[in-house]
């Protein structure tokens, strides 16, 4: 099997396993107990909060453990909306599910949502961002890396537009994290969200960085935990394998980078060059280092996922979180891609784990499958396939 969909989620390195399994069998108290086993339950989560502060340069009071990417972008949302009722909130078109759903449901409590329109490779249009600024704005929020195509967005210059009129800043960063170097103060974010199971951790866990001195409510109340701002009784082991990933992702950083980035960039380059009419989506440059995202012309990309599967790939369109709803990717169509463009997606996502002989064998099968589709299609006249 050749795993290629690291964008949805990622295999547990085997050392997060391992510290992960005395708090499954002889460690299991309750952080907030007094005796030994609670202190030593509290011990290990706050050893985890350090070691995900680390990763992003923040202060380990500035993390608030969660269950996930989701709730981090729920929490950040809703909790500084909360503090300034029939405001408005600023984000962009092709933000994750978790980002624009929350939005519906604000838009109908009285908040004015602020769509920014990006380009045809995902960047969002930065003059139309500052001109949306105002006193009445509660939060922007603006992916760090895209889930389906890989951009990356001018992080540092949205931060500093607006932390120039005080207004708080959130990035959805559950793609880029691990993935990318960040430094959560040398960029002026505010708010970040992180999900354990895209850096090989378990999950079930993730985290939200807030920065100190930003005020936010809270979403699940109930006996205090995090500070009043998340209750409920920590899910010790899985913590601590986000926060054992946390450490391996920062001691390996540069080097699963570099290995990221050279297999996409000879996946790529094999694709482009061995099989026609596929093109490379997203920005060529500015892109998550283990994100490919292709077109493959008149050929349907659930089709190529279903043959890909058949010889042992696995690999997606897109997003995974909301793939029973069977839709056209809003990302793409916010892009301008045509119909056929976006049916012909196809999203190859790297990990730590893949090699090079893995690529070369996706290609030849892609080669494969990819002839077959078309021998077949609609648009085979249209292309001459």
């Amino acid at each position: 099997m050749i795993y290629l969909d690291n964008a949805a989620s990622t295999q547990i390195h085997e050392d997060v396993l391992d510290a992960m399994l005395p708090y499954l069998k002889d460690q299991y108290g309750n952080p907030s107990s007094i005796h030994r086993y609670g202190r030593l339950a509290n011990k290990a989560v706050e050893k985890a909060r350090k070691q995900i502060a680390l990763l992003i340069n923040a202060d380990p009071s500035e993390i608030f453990l969660t269950s996930g990417g989701t709730e981090s972008n729920n929490m950040a949302l809703w909790g500084i909306a909360a503090k300034k009722p029939s405001s408005k909130i600023i984000t962009s078109s092709i933000e994750h599910d978790a980002i624009l759903e929350p939005c519906k449901k604000l838009a109908k409590n009285g908040f004015d949502i602020i769509y920014i329109p990006v380009d045809n490779r995902g960047i969002v249009n930065l003059d139309e961002l500052k001109n949306s600024l105002s006193d009445d704005v509660c939060i922007v929020s603006i992916m760090f890396g895209n889930n389906e195509m890989g951009t990356i967005e001018p992080i540092a210059q949205i931060a500093q537009m607006c932390n120039g009129q005080k207004i708080p800043f959130h990035t959805d960063a559950v793609q880029a994290v691990g993935k990318i170097s960040i430094d959560v103060k040398q960029l002026g974010i505010d708010l970040l969200s992180i999900s354990s199971h895209k850096i090989n951790g378990p999950k079930g866990v993730g985290a939200l960085y807030i920065r100190n001195g930003i005020d936010v409510d809270p979403l699940i109340l109930g006996g205090g935990q995090e500070h009043g701002l998340r209750s409920g009784t920590e899910n010790v082991a899985n913590i601590v394998g986000f926060g054992k990933a946390c450490e391996l992702a920062k001691l390996h950083l540069s080097e699963n980078i570099s290995h990221m980035k050279k297999l996409r960039d000879n996946l790529v380059a094999k694709i482009i060059q061995e099989i026609p009419y596929v093109t490379l989506n997203g920005d060529i440059e500015n892109r998550l280092p283990n994100n490919a995202h292709f077109t493959f012309l008149g050929v349907a990309g659930e089709d190529l996922i279903i043959k890909l599967d058949e010889y042992g790939i696995a690999a997606s369109t897109g997003s995974a979180c909301s793939v029973h709803t069977q839709k056209a990717s809003h990302v793409l169509q916010s892009m301008g891609f045509s119909h056929e463009q976006i049916t012909g997606s196809l999203r190859l996502s790297l990990g730590v784990f893949n090699n090079q002989k893995q690529i070369d064998e996706t290609v030849s099968i892609l080669k494969k499958v990819t002839t077959e589709l078309r021998s077949v299609s609609p648009f085979k006249e249209k292309y001459s396939f």
